[in-house]
């Protein structure tokens, strides 16, 4: 064989050989099934904006493949956590949307957490979150500072949710008298327990309760009494914010681990060490799906508040709060017993 040919046969071997490189390094979902875990049971925003993602998400991905959703309770929503850290498959076909209080509960080690938020993968967020406090209109307390000087109950939806930890810190932090009432699996229950008279206040999220709850908010029901937010909300601004509170710099950074939650909201995340062909595949099917007008349209008819963030703005924000001062943290297992 001539030299000449074989630089031809050298060069021929060499590009089929990145071509065959480059076909690996493709994302393919051909034939397969994507289920969305969601930590929370029906009905809540968390189960919302995770089938809303469902019924889209699949038409962006390469191989264009079916979607679906699966509610996974239990543990404030970090069973579901656990279960794609630790046992979910690590190609892209399993992916969850837990409590956006996923990162706080591992800086304050709760036993329930058996992954590390930093090494999650994330795609990307839908919606920030808002929760608020209400309580009802026949309870002695309406008003944070009513409730340092009386006693009101609150429906906790479980030791990962802010349902239970905001209040405890409440009444550890600024002195108010909470009582929390366990069992309630999710926010829907909890307004339930409400209506019904079992519980005083509950912690929805301010889009679930004026859609579907309008009436009491129109009648007089039940009143919103703080929002978990650093700042008052442009919706709410009679209504204080977490962030107001507090008399001293610890008070201010132990409320201010749950106020900041909002930037994690309700996001999606694969397992830890997807292919980056896979992860670059999902992120980038993500962002297409949340600028479809298709999508756009799905969620205003659900009264779906979309606020998008990019998989490395959430990382960003779980990194942030996993990097609190151990001071602080210290102190706020000391509160919850930790």
């Amino acid at each position: 064989m001539t030299l000449n040919r074989l630089l031809f046969a050298a060069t021929l071997a060499l590009w089929c050989l990145g071509i065959g490189v480059a076909h690996a390094q493709q994302a393919d979902f051909t034939r397969k099934t994507v289920t969305i875990f969601i930590g929370n049971t029906a009905g809540g925003t968390y189960d919302l904006m995770g089938r809303l993602v469902a019924r889209h998400l699949g038409h962006f991905l390469p191989g264009n493949p079916t979607v679906v959703a699966e509610n996974m309770p239990g543990a404030g929503s970090l069973r579901a956590a656990n279960h794609i850290f630790n046992v979910a498959p690590k190609d892209g076909t399993a992916l969850g949307i837990v409590t956006d209080t996923i990162a706080v509960e591992q800086a304050l080690r709760n036993p329930a957490v058996q992954f590390d938020a930093r090494k999650l993968d994330w795609i990307g967020r839908v919606a920030a979150s808002y929760a608020v406090q209400i309580i009802s209109r026949t309870a002695k307390v309406q008003s944070i500072e009513v409730a340092r000087h009386f006693e009101a109950t609150v429906a906790g939806t479980g030791a990962g949710n802010a349902a239970e930890t905001v209040p405890t810190l409440l009444n550890a932090v600024i002195g108010t008298k909470f009582k929390i009432i366990k069992g309630y699996p999710a926010a829907n229950e909890a307004m339930l327990a409400v209506e019904r008279g079992e519980v005083e206040s509950a912690v929805p999220n301010w889009t679930t309760l004026k859609t579907s709850k309008a009436s009491w908010l129109r009648e007089g029901k039940v009143k919103v009494i703080l929002q978990y937010l650093s700042e008052r909300g442009p919706e709410l601004p009679g209504v204080p914010a977490l962030g107001e509170l507090g008399d001293t710099p610890e008070a201010k950074q132990l409320l201010g681990l749950y106020a900041s939650t909002g930037a994690i909201g309700r996001s999606v995340f694969g397992p830890p060490g997807l292919p980056p062909a896979v992860l670059k595949a999902l992120r980038d099917a993500f962002l297409a799906m949340s600028r479809n007008p298709e999508f756009v349209a799905d969620a205003k008819q659900i009264n779906a508040e979309i606020d998008i963030a990019s998989g490395e703005d959430v990382q960003t924000a779980v990194e942030r709060t996993l990097s609190v001062p151990e001071s602080v943290t210290r102190r706020a297992r000391e509160i919850f017993g930790r």
